[in-house]
């Protein structure tokens, strides 16, 4: 047991990130079904798509999962309310005030975990009461901070900062990965990426095999004055570029992202066109497949790497 597993209640400190477009009912039970915490991604979905996967999560697994809520999201009352009312235990906010929620989730029994990209807002969240963060490292896929702290210089900073458990995230998809970010002070590690390459991931076949044909190198950090988004080297990325030549003002950016752009990406699989977000750790996942065999495979990796570091002293 350590603080996380015993926080949630679960068998491994690995909780799979609730990303837009990939993260639906079937890969939160998935992974909560192998020992880890599932989460479901309502930043994509409107308030009654959210309860069915909720519906379907809870038929699907006896074992914890959460759900992951972006505080920017337009109708966050109504998902907070659903989130009460299906009786859902864990919730990760993201994007926003953690003071916002974080006392009427935690009235009603709910463990609440915030987001951060910096130690600054992770002793925000600690103040406004959360039970743990995730430290975010520029590394990461989907929305990051504007500060570019990759995980390895943020985790130790944000440990020596809060009391609470740490979560590490960004750049973390392997075994090795997870020591790496325990070793610096995480108490578990939240994984993005190699999930969204998994089977059950909800994201389109086209989105999936670009992650694994992914090489070091082809993911960018940009559109900082919007919401910083690590994305796809493609047509819409080469868009954008081509944008801030001109010195657009944030309208500008505004009008090329229009509307969707995300879903004609992942969820649609527009390879072009699409806003395909990811993390650079993409250039380490080879292959899809079931996300227990990716849980297993990285408890297996984690337990051996452990032991050849004790047999090195």
């Amino acid at each position: 047991m350590n603080k996380i597993t015993e926080l949630f209640k679960i068998q491994y400190p690995i909780i799979q990130a609730g990303m837009i477009w990939n993260s639906g009912w079937r890969l939160a039970s998935a992974v909560s079904n192998a020992g880890g915490l599932g989460i479901i991604g309502a930043g994509s979905m409107y308030p009654d798509v959210l309860r069915e996967h909720i519906q379907k999560c809870k038929k699907a697994t006896d074992k914890p999962f959460g759900v992951n809520v972006p505080m920017l999201y337009p109708n966050l009352e109504e998902i907070i309310n659903i989130i009460v009312e299906e009786g859902v235990k864990i919730v990760f906010t993201s994007a926003g005030n953690p003071k916002t929620y974080t006392a009427f989730l935690k009235e009603k029994g709910i463990t609440v975990v915030h987001v951060v990209s910096s130690s600054k807002f992770a002793l925000k969240a600690q103040e406004a009461g959360v039970d743990a963060v995730v430290a975010e490292g520029f590394e990461a896929g989907g929305h990051n901070g504007r500060e570019e702290t990759t995980t390895f210089t943020l985790i130790p900073m944000v440990r020596e900062n809060i009391s609470i458990p740490l979560i590490a995230a960004g750049g973390i998809a392997t075994g090795r990965g997870m020591l790496a970010a325990m070793v610096l002070g995480a108490d578990g590690v939240q994984v993005g990426s190699r999930f969204a390459a998994s089977e059950e991931s909800s994201a389109h076949e086209n989105f999936k095999k670009a992650i694994v044909d992914l090489e070091e190198g082809e993911t960018h950090l940009t559109l900082k004055e919007l919401a910083p988004v690590r994305l796809i080297k493609n047509k819409f990325f080469a868009d954008v570029v081509d944008l801030y030549t001109k010195s657009p003002t944030i309208d500008d950016l505004k009008r090329l992202l229009g509307r969707a752009r995300a879903k004609k990406g992942m969820f649609e699989g527009d390879m072009h066109e699409g806003e395909l977000e990811i993390g650079q750790i993409a250039g380490l996942i080879h292959d899809i497949k079931p996300a227990a065999e990716i849980v297993k495979g990285m408890m297996a990796e984690f337990e051996s790497a452990k032991k050849q570091m004790i047999n090195l002293n």
